[in-house]
């Protein structure tokens, strides 16, 4: 049967389990899209388009893939735009597939800058459709780039007015996706270097979520009775309320980490950068990682064993493994969970009086004291922004189920955080799903805080109004790395919360700490109507936050 290139890809799309694909006029697939009833959900520009897209494969942990379209061809506008967003997705390794306009044929080298070639720098993969048949093999080829090895974008182009191809001479067959089981030898070594070592610490990556390997990661932890450290991306790999949890960042974090004699990475590239966690004194410790992807290995560090796989079939290898070796496991270490208790109670009797604090302007820590009060922590979602609310909630906040907090940001995007909570409401529309921004978060976000009254998508999001860029400005480091430039529009010069009741909010602006829990409460009410809510909680500038090891 005859069928446009467009209307194929769509059909391909569905096929593939698609839902909805999120959008920003103009791409030639849009029509298509439609035409074949595939839903859309406009944004108000693409690189939210994008982060709606990737926010919703990580939730699902890419067993939905988000699918998004944005302008390009020989005006590639929307693709520019779309860069930021498809960085951020590459450098946190989320498998998003975005979809754009391809060059005519017979234009190819007309136009003065080719943007497809410069987004291969941030894709894992780009195919190009130049020819009408080749709709199913170039999708065949994306998809298996989604669902296989180390997650990434994949960008695809068809351009306009292609033409037809029969679907039956060319038919396409949705894409399984293939994981890697780790050599037995490599397990083996790696599981008696975990159970060689006095002081073993687990270091986990977004790889466990991905393999949706919790059950197998808290099951080698306790059978070597090892203390579990996450990646900010990891947040909630491991439940937190677990006796071997330290978390994700400050002192306990900090302190086990610069202990250890053995740091075992799973699922994790051990990167360097900002936001994680450096392993100190690394030449005199061993080093265990297990990774889908070998270009992670002896990057940074010197890996003394390798398990090369994926992180779900690599645990349940090394539970297996470490089970045998030891005849069910060893005794709890009651001293070593006591050890983490007192270290992280330690850590937080600094921020428990902060979270009653009744001082005004409004501690933030007593919004997400009450936050976590609210919250049920079996059926809710809650995300950061970049900056000071990463920093602060990701200490204070625990989590206790797969996917129950994002972490994100290696490249330290503002503004996703809004997506993140829209795309987890739309995965689990039964979950509370909060998302924490700052002023410069809100600068981001606020033209598509209108997307979520037109889709009625139920999210809170929670405004921490400092009145300024308080990260960089005076007051946290000394004088600031940028103190002539965080200055911002404080609450008494623009009320943002009337701005966004006048997009159709349910939106309040809070100055007393006795309303904190009033306000979350009939936010949350309204969400469950699929009401957005927007909370302005005027804040102090408050600095405290645990750290990162960075030696």
């Amino acid at each position: 049967m005859k069928v446009m290139a467009a209307n194929g890809l769509a059909r391909i799309l569905k096929a593939e389990g698609t839902s909805w694909v999120s959008t920003f006029p103009v791409c030639c697939a849009n029509n298509a899209l439609g035409q074949e009833g595939m839903p859309m959900l406009m944004m108000r520009d693409e690189r939210y388009a994008v982060a709606l897209a990737d926010a919703y494969s990580r939730i699902t942990n890419g067993k939905r893939i988000g699918v998004c379209t944005v302008m390009g061809g020989m005006n590639a506008a929307g693709l520019q735009m779309a860069y930021g967003a498809l960085a951020q997705a590459y450098e946190d390794s989320s498998p998003v597939l975005c979809i754009t306009d391809g060059i005519t044929p017979g234009t190819w080298g007309k136009g003065r800058y080719d943007i497809t070639e410069g987004v291969r720098a941030v894709t894992k993969w780009v195919g190009h459709i130049d020819q009408p048949h080749r709709v199913p093999e170039v999708m065949r080829r994306a998809y298996t780039a989604l669902r296989s090895g180390r997650p990434g974008p994949v960008l695809v182009t068809i351009p306009r007015g292609l033409g037809e191809y029969d679907d039956e001479e060319y038919p396409y067959t949705p894409v399984k996706g293939w994981r890697s089981a780790p050599d037995p030898d490599d397990v083996s070594a790696a599981a008696a270097a975990l159970l060689a070592a006095r002081r073993p610490l687990l270091y986990v990556g977004e790889g466990v979520l991905y393999g949706e390997a919790t059950e197998a990661l808290c099951r080698l932890a306790e059978l070597a009775q090892a203390p579990v450290l996450t990646t900010l991306k990891a947040k909630s790999a491991f439940p937190e309320n677990h006796p071997l949890s330290l978390g994700v960042r400050g002192e306990p974090a900090i302190d086990f980490l610069r202990r250890s004699d053995l740091v075992f990475g799973v699922g994790t590239s051990l990167a360097l950068g900002h936001f994680r966690h450096t392993v100190p004194d690394a030449r005199h410790k061993t080093i265990v990682q297990c990774t889908n992807d070998l270009d992670d290995v002896n990057r940074n560090y010197r890996v003394d064993v390798a398990v090369a796989g994926d992180a779900g079939l690599a645990l349940e290898a090394l539970v297996e493994e470490v089970s045998r070796r030891t005849s069910g496991g060893v005794a709890p270490n009651l001293a070593l969970h006591e050890e983490i208790r007192a270290a992280r109670a330690a850590m937080m009797a600094k921020y428990l009086p902060l979270m009653a604090s009744e001082d005004t302007p409004i501690n933030p820590y007593r919004v997400y004291g009450e936050l976590a009060k609210l919250l049920d922590p079996q059926a809710s979602f809650l995300t950061h922004d970049s900056g000071t609310t990463r920093d602060q909630l990701t200490t204070v906040y625990d989590t206790v189920i797969p996917r129950g907090f994002m972490g994100w940001g290696n490249v330290s995007t503002l503004g996703f955080g809004l997506a993140a909570a829209m795309a987890a409401r739309l995965a689990h529309p039964a979950w509370q799903c909060v998302n924490v921004t700052g002023d410069a978060g809100v600068g981001y976000m606020l033209g598509n805080l209108e997307a979520l009254v037109r889709y009625g998508v139920g999210v809170t999001t929670i405004h921490i109004n400092n009145g300024g860029f308080a990260g960089y400005g005076p007051g946290f480091w000394g004088p600031g790395h940028d103190p002539y430039t965080c200055e911002v529009c404080d609450h008494a010069v623009a009320d943002m919360s009337e701005s966004v009741k006048a997009m159709g909010y349910y939106a309040e602006h809070v100055t007393d700490p006795a309303e904190i829990a009033p306000a979350l409460r009939r936010a949350l009410d309204e969400n469950a109507n699929d009401q957005p809510a927007y909370l302005e909680f005027i804040c102090s500038q408050y600095p405290v936050f645990g750290a990162w090891c960075t030696g």
